[in-house]
């Protein structure tokens, strides 16, 4: 991850904008009627939120936009890699949940990597939505919010494909796989 400077270089802004319009072109289906030239104004209007998405893009997430708000004229990228991003698995859910454990603790937690990077976990509906684009993690699990009831009994809450079915799951908040990260959401 980067230092705590959130900010690009020119060159690493139109390096990223390059990948992201890439992706984009590629992937047409995940945003009708969006137009690139839109998105790209807005991205070089939103150094910061540049830097969230580059975020994103370094950890394996590989980010796409997925939908646009016309209320806040915000547009919404989500987490488009095929299984959970690679450079945030093995981790548990939250900060509490990391001090829970006595040993073998991982390395960070999904919501305090999320909030370093300036991004939210996905919700169960996102996670959803972003099923009926593709077929996501059919071989790994992603941490989503979880209700604060659930948490407050020390669980927290994790998706997965399989079977062609979206499946919601539950666990320790504590826990953490080698194949379970989290996807982000950003709104530009």
């Amino acid at each position: 991850m980067n230092s705590n400077k959130k900010e690009l270089s020119p060159e690493q802004c139109e390096e990223l904008i390059g990948t992201l319009k890439t992706r984009f072109d590629k992937n047409s289906d995940r945003h009708k009627g969006i137009e690139w030239t839109k998105v790209e104004a807005k991205l070089k209007a939103n150094a910061e939120k540049l830097w969230s998405l580059d975020e994103m893009e370094s950890t394996g997430g590989e980010p796409d936009v997925v939908g646009y708000d016309e209320k806040t004229n915000e547009y919404i990228f989500y987490d488009c890699s095929a299984e959970s991003p690679k450079g945030r698995r093995s981790i548990c859910y939250d900060h509490e949940a990391l001090e829970a454990r006595k040993e073998h603790k991982p390395e960070n937690s999904a919501i305090e990597m999320a909030a370093d990077m300036g991004i939210q976990l996905l919700t169960e509906d996102q996670y959803k939505e972003l099923q009926q684009l593709g077929n996501f993690d059919m071989k790994t699990s992603s941490w989503i919010i979880t209700p604060v009831a659930i948490r407050k009994l020390g669980g927290a809450l994790f998706c997965d494909r399989r079977y062609n079915h979206v499946f919601l799951y539950h666990n320790g908040a504590e826990s953490y796989y080698a194949a379970r990260g989290f996807r982000g959401c950003l709104r530009v």
